[in-house]
């Protein structure tokens, strides 16, 4: 059996006084998209946050490729193949497309800049609106196009695992399809596994091969995806429908 790439076990993390996420385990195994779903408030974002480091945890392990993170800082990731895009994107308005794709890439050092290029010129192969427009800064960007910036940043990196928050937020439905059918074909191509935040239930679903459903920062039910969808009170109660 395949060992899982990421290995969350009873993961709790505060904001303040606030308990944000109650003892949530999951795995992702290599070339898996996991989608992590709810409604607004169910813990989502902090979930993601507290896996990455950016929201510290007050209990349990998280492990990727079998080490525990717990003393790994957050610049310490991407070296170690885990990537994180946050929820709004994340990207720096005022610098160009390329100058945003090459922070990606900065924590190979002068030694990795080859591997950085070679990198960017596959992101601007993914996708060609970023390679139209390289010399625009990302305040100049719709939308998508930002979408776009912040995954491709993401994939200078080459990570092996992607945290993936909200990649449908304010965009247009064929945009969504788009963005998430390119998750899909990642993962068919290069094996990138994703731990993917949506609420867009449907669409998350429609490319995810498993996920977990969260309420008030605990986890309510787990399965494949066609469990998922297939489970009218999961259904009623926690996705919406």
């Amino acid at each position: 059996m395949t060992e899982p790439l990421l290995e969350v076990t009873g993961l709790s993390a505060d904001h303040g006084r606030v308990r944000a996420v109650h003892d949530v385990s999951l795995e992702v195994g290599p070339g898996r998209i996991t989608a992590v779903l709810g409604a607004n408030g169910a813990g989502k974002t902090s979930l993601l946050r507290a896996i990455s480091g950016l929201l510290p945890r007050s209990g349990g392990t998280v492990r990727f490729h079998g080490e525990d993170l717990a003393r790994v800082p957050v610049e310490g990731l991407l070296p170690r193949g885990l990537a994180h895009v946050p929820e709004g994107r994340g990207v720096i308005g005022e610098l160009t497309v390329t100058e945003n794709l090459a922070l990606g890439g900065l924590w190979r050092g002068r030694a990795g800049r080859a591997e950085a290029a070679r990198a960017t010129a596959e992101v601007y192969e993914l996708f060609p609106a970023l390679a139209r427009r390289r010399s625009s800064t990302a305040y100049q960007l719709s939308g998508g196009e930002r979408q776009m910036l912040a995954l491709g940043r993401a994939l200078v990196a080459r990570p092996a695992l992607l945290l993936l928050d909200e990649p449908s937020l304010g965009l247009a439905p064929a945009v969504v399809a788009a963005t998430l059918g390119l998750l899909r074909r990642l993962r068919d191509v290069t094996g990138l596994a994703v731990l993917l935040v949506e609420q867009n239930v449907t669409s998350a679903l429609s490319v995810a091969d498993d996920g977990v459903v969260l309420h008030l920062g605990r986890t309510v039910a787990r399965g494949s995806a066609d469990e998922l969808l297939a489970d009218e009170t999961v259904r009623r109660a926690y996705l919406g429908f």
